[in-house]
């Protein structure tokens, strides 16, 4: 297939948008892959500022960052993105060159906590605000469950109203799949 599968397509964004020495943001760590694959991007003059709510997910990423001496370039938080804010210090704002969302639950985890359009909306927005210019936001939808369609939604009726003169937005996916496959959105700040 020559077409970028969804997860590929999100980390071309951001390699073509995170460099060593660089800032940027895993607003849902998950089990770990975009915290190390942006540790990774950053190198060790750089910093990533990785966000969930789960021990889980807290210990899956700490693993996977140990066995491959990463840990000293990610500053892991247990709480939810919307107060990413609060945590990124002042001084890095907008110098912020990347942040992914991948949005939903955790994959092997509790899938009665998931993502909402309210909290990723908060943090896209305070997101968005620490970019630096051409900085980029990519958030990863998964919509096959009620709450995931319902923030699905959302989120498309955010970025479509997203002024034009701040953010390039873009959609990508793939149309005629079934099973409600996930699909990017990728905002790059003017």
């Amino acid at each position: 297939m020559k077409l970028e599968r969804i997860l590929p397509f999100a980390r071309t964004l951001l390699d073509r948008s995170v460099a060593i020495g660089d800032i940027a943001i895993d607003a849902t760590m998950g089990n770990g892959h975009d915290t190390v694959y942006l540790a990774n991007l950053v190198g060790n003059e750089g910093k990533v500022y990785s966000f969930d709510i789960q021990d889980e997910a807290m210990l899956a990423t700490k693993k996977r960052l140990a066995e491959q001496s990463l840990s000293d370039r990610v500053i892991l938080t247990k709480i939810g993105h919307e107060h990413v804010g609060s945590i990124i210090p002042k001084d890095l704002h907008g110098h912020v060159k990347g942040a992914i969302f991948n949005l939903g639950y955790l994959p092997g985890g509790d899938k009665t906590i998931v993502t909402n359009a309210a909290t990723t909306i908060s943090a896209v927005e305070q997101i968005f605000e620490m970019l630096a210019p051409e900085g980029i936001i990519i958030l990863v939808i998964y919509h096959g469950h009620a709450e995931g369609a319902a923030e699905k939604d959302e989120l498309l009726q955010f970025v479509e109203n997203f002024n034009q003169e701040k953010a390039h937005v873009l959609q990508y996916q793939f149309i005629n799949q079934k099973n409600n496959p996930p699909f990017v959105i990728a905002l790059e700040k003017r």
